[in-house]
C-alpha cells in the first residue's frame, strides 16, 4: 500500500506538500497540486483516516447504539439519524444488539474504542448498556434518545408520552367514547408507563371508569396487539375504542379485528401511537399520535455536535410534542 512518502517521491515534493495538496488547507500552486494529484492516482494513493483521526484528534463519525425491534419507528429514527449525518458531514457508525446485552456492550466498547466523535443511544430499559464502560470514556459526548438510563452528563432527547397518552385519549372521548381501553406497552419503560398514566389521567378528568380488563400490557410488537385485542374482545363487556401505546400493537389490534369479523371503527375505533409511515396506508388509515422522527434524527444530531464543540455546557433535557393525527380508524 502507497504511503505519504512514496507520493512525495514520484512527484518530487516534501510530504509536507503532499499533506496540503490533499487536506487542501495551504496554498500550493496549481503545477504541484497537478503533480501530486498525478502521482495520487498513479500510486492509487489514499490517505489513512486514522492517521488524519489522530492528528486532527476527530473521525468525523458518530455511533449508534439501538436496540432491535421489528418496529418501524426505530428504522424510521435511525434514517433521519443518517439523513441529518450525512448533510453535517459525519459517517454514522450502526450497531445493532437484537436484544443481546453481551453483545450490547460489545458493540458498545467497539465503538468507543473506534475513536467516534460522538455517541447516540437508543436502547430499552430492559437493555442497558454498561455504565461501567460508559465511565471509562467520559470524554465521548453522549446524547440519549427517548428516555435516561443511568445519571450522568448525557443529554436527553424525548416525548412527551404523558401528554400524548392523554391527548389520544381525550380524542376518543370527544368522539362520544365511553367504553375505552388501553393496550400499553412494557410497564418497566417510562414511555409505557407515562402514556397510560396520560390515558388515567384523560379518563378520571371525563368521570368514566376503567373496567377490569381494560388495562393490557403488551410488548410494543406486532403479535401483542393481536393477542391484546383478542383479550378484549373476549371480555364480557368489549370496549367501544382502544387506546394503543405505539402503532406497532395497533397494527397486531386491526388483525384480531379483521378475524374476528369486525369493522374499523364502526365496531371499535383505534389511537395508536408514533405516526409510523404505515400508518396512513392501513385500512382505514389509522389515527395516531405523530411522533417526528425525521425531526428527532436532526435534533438529537445537532445536539451531539453542539456538546462536541462545548463539551463543558450543562446536561440538556429537550422534550418533543407529540400531535394528534385523526385519520379514518376513530
Amino acid at each position: 500500500m502507497a504511503t505519504m512518502k512514496d507520493v512525495a517521491r514520484l512527484a518530487g515534493v516534501s510530504t509536507s506538500t503532499v499533506s496540503h495538496v490533499i487536506n487542501n488547507d495551504r496554498f500550493v500552486s496549481e503545477a504541484i497540486r497537478l503533480k501530486v494529484n498525478d502521482a495520487v492516482k498513479t500510486l492509487n494513493y489514499a490517505p489513512s483516516a486514522l492517521a488524519r483521526s489522530l492528528k486532527l484528534n476527530q473521525t468525523r463519525t458518530i455511533g449508534m447504539l439501538i436496540t432491535a425491534s421489528s418496529n418501524p419507528f426505530f428504522s424510521e429514527i435511525v434514517r433521519g439519524v443518517e439523513r441529518s449525518c450525512f448533510e453535517r458531514g459525519y459517517s454514522l457508525v450502526l450497531c445493532n444488539t437484537e436484544g443481546d446485552e453481551k453483545r450490547m456492550n460489545s458493540n458498545l466498547e467497539t465503538l468507543l474504542q473506534k475513536r467516534v466523535d460522538g455517541l447516540l443511544l437508543l436502547c430499552t430499559e430492559t437493555h442497558q448498556p454498561s455504565a461501567e464502560i460508559i465511565t471509562r470514556y467520559p470524554s465521548i459526548p453522549t446524547v440519549m434518545m427517548d428516555w435516561a438510563p443511568f445519571d450522568g452528563d448525557c443529554d436527553l432527547i424525548q416525548d412527551n408520552s404523558l401528554l400524548g397518552g392523554d391527548i389520544a385519549t381525550q380524542h376518543l372521548i370527544d368522539k362520544g367514547y365511553r367504553r375505552i381501553a388501553c393496550i400499553t406497552g412494557p410497564l418497566d419503560k417510562t414511555p409505557s408507563r407515562l402514556r397510560l398514566e396520560g390515558y388515567r389521567n384523560a379518563m378520571a378528568r371525563a368521570g368514566l371508569a376503567i373496567p377490569d380488563g381494560y388495562e393490557i400490557t403488551g410488548d410494543f410488537e406486532f403479535s401483542s396487539g393481536l393477542h391484546a385485542m383478542n383479550a378484549l374482545l373476549a371480555l364480557p363487556e368489549r370496549p367501544e375504542a382502544v387506546f394503543t401505546g405505539n402503532d406497532a400493537m395497533a397494527v397486531g389490534a386491526y388483525q384480531a379485528l379483521y378475524q374476528a369479523g369486525l369493522s374499523i371503527p364502526g365496531d371499535m375505533a383505534l389511537v395508536g401511537y408514533d405516526d409510523i409511515e404505515l400508518a396512513r396506508y392501513m385500512t382505514p388509515p389509522l389515527t395516531t399520535i405523530h411522533q417526528p422522527k425525521d425531526e428527532l434524527g436532526e435534533l438529537a444530531i445537532d445536539v451531539l455536535i453542539h456538546r462536541m464543540a462545548q463539551p463543558g455546557l450543562s446536561q440538556q433535557r429537550l422534550q418533543l410534542t407529540p400531535e394528534l393525527i385523526a385519520r379514518g380508524s376513530s
